[in-house]
């Protein structure tokens, strides 16, 4: 399995319009990042987690030309407005694209692209709604397992798929759903910044979930510019643990 960061940063991305933090003027490509949102690639299924307003620009840039489903984690804009821009799949594979989350954000989904479903116009995107529940489903031979999290008052998604998982824009993670992320070779999970976020772990949450749960490897996401550059931080990571970046492709 092959996982690509598309995207590393959070709802503003970096650097921020108008900002000239020591983050947003660093001239290290690994700081400037693109609203968050993976690519999995297992055998022959290609699958986006989130698809936020860069996703043309991800898709070109990584040369993802085929996309057999789309996996959103919650309805927030840097998550989904970039739906839109899958149109060229449709037209490539002459299908819907399968879109997967939890129905109250696939409502929300339906109501801001209320044309992609079950619409006569031509050019438009064409998708197809998958509700999910807290329970294992598959795509093609690749199942998938739904992790319950907290993102400030909002019960999102995060994914498993074998030995990885993706969490991101956790504020907590249901105790009950832990015991889902043990056994891991690679976790990525959220680390906004080094001060206290009511929405979204601190880096000192997030070190302290991945030491919970050991993972082999673990990689940092959804990064905002008051994380100071990664050359000044990444010393305080463990051997384990590092920064994702944008355009950084693993295997898994």
């Amino acid at each position: 399995m092959n996982i690509t960061f598309l995207g590393t940063g959070t709802s503003t991305g970096i650097p921020l319009i108008g900002c000239n933090c020591k983050t947003c003027i660093s001239t290290n490509p690994k700081d400037r990042r693109l609203r968050s949102s993976v690519w999995v690639k297992e055998n022959e299924t290609s699958i986006i987690i989130d698809v936020g307003p860069d996703f043309r620009q991800q898709a070109i840039s990584n040369s993802i030309e085929k996309l057999d489903a789309v996996l959103i984690t919650h309805e927030h804009n840097d998550h989904i407005i970039g739906l839109d821009d899958i149109r060229p799949y449709n037209f490539m594979s002459k299908k819907d694209i399968p879109i997967y989350g939890l129905p109250r954000v696939l409502k929300d989904i339906k109501a801001k692209f209320h044309y992609a479903f079950n619409s006569e116009i031509p050019g438009t995107p064409r998708m197809v709604d998958k509700p999910l529940s807290n329970e294992q489903f598959q795509i093609k031979n690749t199942k998938i397992i739904p992790i319950q999290i907290i993102h400030g008052p909002l019960p999102i998604l995060g994914f498993r798929i074998g030995p990885f998982a993706y969490i991101t824009d956790a504020s907590d993670i249901e105790e009950n759903e832990m015991s889902k992320l043990e056994n891991l070779d690679v976790l990525v999970i959220n680390a906004l910044r080094l001060f206290e976020h009511k929405n979204h772990f601190t880096l000192d949450e997030a070190l302290e979930k991945i030491k919970r749960l050991k993972p082999k490897k673990a990689f940092l996401t959804h990064v905002s510019h008051h994380m100071p550059p990664i050359s000044e931080v990444q010393h305080l990571l463990p051997p384990n643990v590092s920064f994702a970046f944008d355009n950084l492709t693993i295997e898994v």
